[in-house]
């Protein structure tokens, strides 16, 4: 088997249980090897120290496996599936569920959602990719379902060298599929939807949103398929609107809300604009939700991304009464914790209100935070009172 060779001192990550190891940290890759094949992961002085996924077209070259020194073979993916179901039976509705979150699986990069009797993969890494069957295999010896599909359209397949492609994989997929959560029921649209389809990582969140939206005037910004907005109906809000840009994303929210006879106004938008057309006009609302796409996908533009959200915050807590509620999220991993509770109380200072934490919350459990590895923890869901008097 080939051995990846680490500079002297690059061993404290692997060391550390951090399952990437970057391309800079390597001085050598000795014995054959093709890319995406497994290597053994050694330091500078011949010590043994993982087992990895190499591929040098990518910046993170090494996707550590195992840190024993055992054979990555069918055997081995089985029990990484197996371990991934069995935690979430502990919790979890396996139909409305992240079956396997990558690098906190120790599958690296990646994921299985499961949407009623569907699965919808996505195999995001050239190391990974031979192994899909046999993920794929396990999930459907253990769950059974009507239908796998992938959702391999994601752009960093290519920074890894592999195509794109969407496809059926095992059974039959209609073109919607209808689950539950948290008692609600919702229309999934996994092969045209974004990601998998639908965000389950706010599952959680949503369900606790409930002791702060009873007879409630509700905005929801981003509503995208109208989760949140939904939830709050459901949980007693007595005015609930949805905002979302997309077109596509109102009216599938509109047939969501339709199936669960809740009434709610949908309104396509640019929230940013929206917030100052509403601010305009003095209207007031006892609670608003704030739950944008991810505002960066790179460290680097981080700063302009915490502008943007300051914006939206800021216009937000102006639009809240005294005493209303803010539910705000952000899912870009590279705004971290600190730096999104920073910009809230810098919005506040600008808006001359003050904040009671109330909660501070992350992804639900089928998303499970690697410790060692700060990468895997990126939502950051805030329940904030506003105080102005």
């Amino acid at each position: 088997m080939a051995k990846a060779i680490l500079h002297k001192g690059k061993q404290k990550r692997a060391l550390s249980g951090h399952p990437w190891i970057f391309r800079s940290d390597i001085i050598k890759v000795s014995g054959k090897y093709t890319n995406g094949d497994i290597v053994d992961v050694v330091a500078d002085n011949g010590q043994f120290l993982a087992k990895a996924m190499y591929n040098p077209l990518s910046q993170i070259a090494l996707r550590i496996l195992s840190w024993k020194d055992e054979p990555i073979d069918e055997s081995f993916i089985r029990n990484r599936v197996k371990r991934a179901l069995d935690y979430r039976q502990c919790f979890a509705d396996l139909k409305s569920c992240r079956l396997i979150f990558a690098e906190s699986d120790e599958l690296p990069a990646f994921i299985a959602d499961s949407f009623a009797d569907i699965i919808v993969i996505q195999s995001l890494a050239l190391g990974i990719e031979p192994f899909k069957q046999t993920i794929v295999d396990a999930l459907c010896d253990a769950l059974h379902p009507r239908g796998v599909w992938e959702r391999n359209d994601v752009p960093v397949r290519e920074l890894e060298g592999l195509a794109l492609q969407t496809g059926l994989l095992r059974g039959d997929v209609p073109d919607k599929i209808e689950f539950f959560e948290n008692g609600l029921r919702f229309l999934v649209d996994v092969k045209q939807g974004q990601k998998t389809g639908y965000f389950l990582d706010q599952k959680e969140n949503r369900a606790a949103i409930a002791p702060f939206v009873a007879g409630a005037r509700v905005l929801d910004c981003f509503t995208h398929t109208g989760s949140f907005a939904l939830h709050a109906a459901k949980y007693g809000a007595s005015d609930v609107v949805g905002v979302d840009v997309s077109d596509h994303a109102c009216k599938i929210a509109a047939e969501n809300a339709a199936l669960n006879n809740l009434n709610i106004k949908w309104r396509e938008a640019n929230v940013f604009d929206l917030l100052r057309s509403e601010q305009d006009s003095g209207a007031m609302y006892d609670v608003i939700i704030l739950d944008p796409p991810a505002f960066t996908k790179t460290r680097s533009a981080a700063g302009n991304a915490l502008r943007g959200y300051k914006e939206i915050n800021l216009r937000a807590m102006k639009l809240l009464r005294d005493g209303g509620y803010l539910i705000t999220c952000s899912c870009s991993h590279h705004v971290l914790p600190e730096a999104f509770s920073s910009m809230l109380t810098s919005a506040s200072r600008d808006v001359h209100c003050r904040i009671r934490q109330i909660e501070a919350r992350t992804q639900s459990r089928d998303h499970p935070i690697l410790m060692e590895s700060p990468e895997t923890q990126y939502l950051k869901c805030f329940i904030l009172q506003i105080l102005k008097s």
